[in-house]
């Protein structure tokens, strides 16, 4: 055997093995096997964060129905001024309406108050 043909068995031997080597490396169960490693690291910091996401979710949840109350509330407020212009409306009535009464019994509001006190202040 001369030293030429004996590289070139060398080089086949060395070529299969490296092809055998590259198959069993990149073998699907290989690969399995690295993904189930990868998946078992990353997974708690995956979990942490799915948490963390939830969390930050209930709390803008509530912080937005406060805001939407709120809101509402105002703009409830902002409608009941008719009410308040009606109710101003009504005692300003009922006010003069007692007014007309009183000067219609012959007693003028001051007059009837003053004497209301007195009497009261006599018992």
């Amino acid at each position: 055997m001369d030293d030429q043909e004996m590289q070139l068995k060398v080089r086949r031997v060395s070529d299969k093995f490296t092809e055998s080597m590259y198959v069993l490396a990149n073998e699907p169960s290989v690969a399995l096997y690295r993904l189930q490693e990868h998946v078992r690291r990353s997974l708690p910091e995956l979990v942490q964060h799915k948490t963390d996401m939830q969390s930050w979710e209930e709390q803008s949840q509530g912080a937005i129905y406060s805001v939407e109350y709120a809101c509402s509330a105002v703009r409830s407020m902002a409608n009941s001024s008719v009410y308040f212009k009606n109710i101003d409306s009504l005692l300003r009535q009922a006010i003069s309406m007692k007014e007309q009464i009183s000067s219609s019994q012959g007693r003028s509001p001051l007059v009837a108050a003053s004497h209301a006190s007195s009497t009261s202040s006599s018992s």
